[in-house]
């Protein structure tokens, strides 16, 4: 199956998804096809998203022959996705390719690096700017961050989110690489929220990288240090 139930998440194990994230993983691959790997994997959890969480119905069509009937997705007007400045741009990016007409929210969110993490695992976050659509309940919401580490940043998006309306018929955090430490503490303040990720990592080092990870999204995306 493209999504396996692995208790604290939901696994994509789409073999392109697998094949693009370990090429993302290599320390040789440069800023240009990084951020493309990015965009690339974005559609193709989008896509995932769309096989694995969203229904289909059956319409009439109308052929250059004659009339047939045909199934088509429900619910891709009604798609929200929220972007995690500033390393999810590229992953949104591809989820764009997968629902064109989504409506789409930013919130730029980063972790106080000088304050370092507390001695429960967490950072304090800064909030620099929100924005966000209009966002009814039956929208399908995907909060975008490549990189679900402490779950400091995402809990604190959620908390913005939420505050919108807290109970959206579908809502997604989507991940490229997690930590367990993240999917913990992400899965326990927000039980409303589904977790996908491409792979969950073995830990989290003493200054809160994702072990083995891929190092800072952001930076490898827009060469910045």
């Amino acid at each position: 199956m493209p999504i396996e139930d692995r208790d604290d998440a939901y696994l994509i194990t789409h073999a392109l998804a697998k094949d693009t994230l370990s090429k993302l993983r290599d320390v040789e691959t440069e800023q240009v096809a990084f951020r493309k790997g990015l965009v690339k994997l974005g559609r193709i959890c989008g896509y995932e998203i769309i096989d694995g969480a969203m229904g289909t119905e059956y319409v009439s069509i109308q052929t250059p022959l004659e009339e047939t009937t045909g199934e088509r997705v429900k619910g891709l007007d009604n798609v929200v996705i929220i972007n995690v400045l500033r390393a999810a741009t590229p992953f949104v990016e591809g989820l764009l390719k997968a629902f064109p007409r989504a409506k789409q929210g930013v919130i730029s969110a980063g972790r106080n690096e000088e304050a370092g993490m507390n001695e429960d695992g967490e950072f304090p976050i800064t909030i620099d700017y929100v924005k966000l659509p209009e966002i009814s309940e039956k929208d399908t919401v995907i909060v975008a961050d490549p990189m679900l580490a402490t779950g400091s940043t995402m809990c604190t998006v959620l908390d913005h989110v939420l505050a919108e309306a807290p109970d959206y018929e579908n809502l997604f955090v989507l991940s490229a690489v997690s930590a367990p430490d993240g999917l913990l503490r992400v899965g326990e303040q927000f039980p409303q929220a589904d977790l996908l990720t491409v792979a969950i990592d073995d830990y989290l080092d003493d200054d809160g990288y994702i072990i083995p990870g891929l190092g800072d999204a952001g930076d490898r995306a827009f060469r910045t240090k």
